[in-house]
């Protein structure tokens, strides 16, 4: 698990990153706060610890920016402890408000359950094979910084086969997930969406994964 941690007090930031090393996270952080939504983003965490007091700008800009792009888990841990300001937090997508001073054991609580909550989550959300991630309620899929959306058909195709990952799913198994959406199909559509599909995922790099087994069916 990968902890991204925006903080500007150096002391306070090597000790959580100290601490929460000893707990088997790895942590990331950046002094560059003019361009830290960009670098947290990049080193793809699991969740973010967020101070409020910033240089360049402040906390609640910071959230506001990474929301617009990412679901990422925040706890935002900070010396501003007013009910305003927790509330603030929380209504501009933070997850968790924890304030300073605080027991190191404490934010360790907090953090496995935001990620335990968060991961139960995403279980039924995205269904992952290798390298691609398939996101099931915003109809794409991932790979590394890439994405591309997916129609409704290729949706149904690709979760079929990412949930039977590594198994071949036959012809008449894969038209009777398209049937399900109320389309005629037929041999000549089965075709069209699974080269279609075929060239989405070359198009972010995976090339290779949609494999035609001959006489058989179609393998992630």
């Amino acid at each position: 698990m990968k902890i991204y941690i925006i903080e500007d007090d150096q002391t306070i930031r090597n000790e959580l990153m100290d601490f929460l090393t000893k707990y088997g996270y790895e942590c990331n952080s950046s002094d560059d706060f003019e361009n830290i939504v960009e670098a947290s983003l990049e080193s793809k965490p699991n969740l973010i610890l967020l101070d409020l007091t910033l240089p360049y700008q402040d906390g609640f800009q910071i959230c506001r920016q990474i929301r617009k792009v990412s679901s990422v888990p925040i706890i935002v841990v900070t010396s501003r402890n007013t009910p305003m300001d927790e509330l603030l937090s929380l209504n501009i997508g933070a997850d968790d408000f924890v304030t300073k001073p605080y027991d190191l054991q404490i934010l360790l609580a907090h953090i496995q359950a935001v990620l335990k909550r968060t991961n139960e989550s995403a279980q039924n959300v995205f269904l992952t094979y290798k390298e691609l991630t398939l996101d099931l309620l915003k109809s794409k899929v991932i790979s590394g910084i890439e994405e591309v959306e997916l129609n409704r058909n290729e949706l149904g195709l690709l979760r079929l086969l990412t949930l039977n990952k590594g198994n071949i799913i036959s012809r008449e198994e894969l038209m009777n997930e398209l049937w399900q959406n109320g389309d005629f199909v037929d041999e000549n559509t089965l075709n069209v969406n699974i080269a279609r599909l075929r060239r989405k995922l070359e198009s972010i790099g995976l090339d290779g994964y949609l494999l035609t087994k001959r006489g058989q069916g179609y393998q992630l």
